[in-house]
């Protein structure tokens, strides 16, 4: 006999592992989106409070260092991106299908 689909979900909501599992994945979200937003608001705030700084240029040539800091900004969030589908694809995914498996026995 087939298991109720608001039975699974009880019983996948209840699991040990899925409240940690939840946990630990908000943890590192939350952690991934307070550097996010440090990063971008830093250089939001550079722009605002300290233009000199950012139109410096570098070197003898016309570049300024606010080009290089504004590709850091857009590589550290490609960065952060892709460590997070790691962790999801890998980590996440393997405990997500443990738990489930235990869930429909």
């Amino acid at each position: 006999m087939a298991k109720a689909p608001t039975d699974v979900v009880q019983r996948i909501q209840s699991h040990p592992q899925y409240q940690a599992l939840r946990r630990k994945r908000n943890r590192f979200g939350w952690t991934l989106t307070v550097l996010m937003l440090a990063v971008y608001y830093g250089y939001i705030g550079l722009i605002a409070f300290d233009k000199p700084f950012l139109a410096r240029a570098i070197g003898s040539g016309v570049t300024s260092i606010g080009i290089p800091i504004g590709l850091g900004v857009i590589v550290f969030t490609i960065l952060i991106t892709l460590l997070y589908i790691r962790r999801a694809n890998g980590e996440y995914d393997r405990e997500t299908a443990q738990i489930l498996k235990d869930a429909t026995q």
